[in-house]
């Protein structure tokens, strides 16, 4: 249990700190970013944030992670996201100061309009921001629990929450899947490598086979010998996926991992917190500084959470529908 739940914080905090170093140089430049780089935690910048503030990333991991104490519950995780956005539940400091469209409007789908979880997630083409991707990691956690399709199929009905587009649902599967090696002990370029070769055995057939065009680049297997050129750090969810594999791929360290994502610029804080997932996964709590680490906003509450979902995967519910 202890090595669970050890993992399980890892994760939630390497998503966390990454989530938090961004948060301040949001939407800066990456020319920005390269004369001036960011090499620690700091605050304020972009949303006029305390240091350790991490932004709807998290918030949305933290909902996601708490729902699944109580077993898997569609309609509980879109409650618990609504709960973020109208009651700024898991919010770091009792506020929500940042928000996607394609989550604003799925959630404006599920309170106003009174949808299924599985309806009210965007599904056109332009509804592919990495806003599932940020906050699918928990769902890792049920590796050993669950036959890998029926968890493929849960991934992508979380993503489809808010996050429809079959594109999307497919890049928290692909992270998700390489996230479980990591998990199993694999060090990153063995994850890498067999987490694509597992997922594209569920790919390789309709309706998946419309997309894998899109993530050729991640399927080639060849992510860490791009250039830095190559890699786009904005918000569109195959970007996103890229460039986090790319800074992980790339990196011997949690903090090189994620600095090097917060520098790439742009979408700072979401590209940091999906590399920092995996990241942390790998390298463990300890691997974080500790100066990080102690200036993280509600830091107790992300242990006790990870500790409560750690305790949640002995019962059985969690194989229930």
């Amino acid at each position: 249990m202890e090595t669970r739940q050890s993992q399980v914080l890892a994760g939630l905090l390497g998503v966390c700190v990454g989530d938090a170093l961004g948060v301040p140089v949001e939407f800066t430049t990456r020319e920005e970013r390269l004369r001036s780089p960011v090499t620690t935690m700091q605050g304020y910048g972009t949303y006029n944030q305390p240091p350790g503030t991490w932004s709807d990333d998290s918030s949305l991991t933290f909902c996601l992670a708490e729902s699944l104490c109580q077993g898997f519950s569609l309609d509980a995780i879109a409650e618990s996201f609504c709960r973020w956005h109208d009651q700024d539940y898991w919010t770091p400091h009792g506020i929500v100061f940042d928000i996607g469209m394609t989550t604003a409007a799925a959630l404006r789908r599920l309170r106003w309009d009174h949808v299924s979880p599985l309806d009210s997630g965007g599904r056109d083409e332009r509804s592919n921001g990495n806003g599932s991707l940020m906050r699918i990691l928990p769902m890792a956690f049920y590796y050993k629990f669950l036959e890998f399709p029926d968890l493929i199929q849960r991934v992508h009905q979380v993503s489809s929450i808010t996050h429809a587009h079959l594109r999307s649902q497919m890049a928290c599967g692909i992270y998700i899947s390489i996230a479980i090696r990591l998990l199993e002990g694999d060090d990153p370029a063995t994850a890498y490598f067999k987490g694509i070769k597992r997922i594209q055995k569920l790919y390789n057939q309709p309706p998946y086979t419309s997309e894998l065009d899109n993530f050729a680049r991640v399927f080639n297997g060849e992510i860490a010998q791009l250039p830095m050129e190559a890699i786009q750090s904005g918000s569109y969810v195959v970007h996103t996926l890229e460039a986090a594999l790319w800074c992980f791929s790339t990196s011997t360290s949690y903090s090189q991992s994620v600095l090097k994502a917060v520098n790439l610029g742009s979408d700072t804080d979401t590209t940091a917190a999906v590399t920092g997932g995996l990241a942390g996964l790998y390298y463990g709590v300890e691997a974080i500084p500790q100066d990080w680490l102690d200036q993280i906003a509600r830091k107790d509450d992300i242990v006790d959470l990870a500790k409560r979902l750690a305790v949640s995967f002995k019962k059985s519910k969690h194989l229930e529908e």
